[in-house]
């Protein structure tokens, strides 16, 4: 092999893990791996897709090398490779973000159609939190909760949250976050919190963005995390 065709071969290797990444369905599916490790039936349900195309998805993922599976009995966990593919996720939502405009513009039209929500960065977080002013809320499902939370959080899962609302303080602003910039679980819970009478934000990011940070987390062992270099 000569030496043009030798470099082909190698970009031709590396077009397989962008082309991976060139799917909406795969990008939402990269978004849930990021909270922990889970079966495909957990995925195709919060990715509202069948088990079928949610399968499809995850085994190219994991020819790519951003996805790994570990057993448990009869089931089979789906999990990130490691943390350089979150560290990718990560890098490839900010460049898209700052390049392609069209994504900010249709997150502020949902948002200004949810009365322009407030949004709070995480460093404005943790001086509140330190300063006892807000009451956190995690609103993603307590599956997730359960496997990793943000020190403090208190779990109100967003499709039971108006019927817990009576457990919320009133005289404290309310901050809720969920899986990222393009989770809109808390964008739905500011919105009913806030028409509800009660001082709603949320948080710009997310559980994944605020542990890359290494800001304080409290997470549970989970015992379907593959240790390095298990096979």
């Amino acid at each position: 092999m000569n030496t043009r065709d030798f470099k082909t071969s190698l970009y031709k290797q590396l077009a397989k893990v962008t082309k991976a990444l060139s799917n909406a369905h795969r990008l939402e599916i990269l978004d849930l791996l990021a909270q922990g490790s889970f079966p495909v039936e957990y995925i195709a349900e919060h990715a509202n897709m069948s088990v079928a195309n949610a399968s499809q998805h995850l085994q190219v993922l994991k020819k790519a090398g951003l996805a790994d599976t570990v057993r448990d009995g009869k089931y089979i966990y789906y999990q990130l490779f490691d943390k350089s593919v979150l560290e990718t996720w990560r890098a490839l939502r900010q460049l898209g973000f700052s390049r392609n405009h069209e994504i900010s513009e249709l997150l502020e039209d949902y948002r200004n159609r949810k009365d322009q929500l407030n949004l709070i960065s995480s460093d404005e977080l943790l001086l509140k939190l330190q300063k006892s002013e807000v009451y956190l809320i995690d609103v993603r499902p307590e599956e997730e909760y359960n496997l990793g939370h943000i020190t403090e959080a208190n779990s109100f899962p967003h499709k039971q949250l108006r019927e817990k609302m009576q457990e919320l303080p009133t005289n404290r602003e309310i901050v809720a976050y969920c899986r990222g910039p393009l989770c809109l679980m808390a964008d739905d819970a500011v919105e009913l919190l806030n028409q509800n009478g009660f001082v709603a934000s949320r948080l710009e990011k997310g559980f994944p963005d605020w542990a890359a940070g290494n800001l304080p987390i409290q997470r549970k062992t989970d015992t379907h995390q593959k240790k390095q270099g298990e096979s």
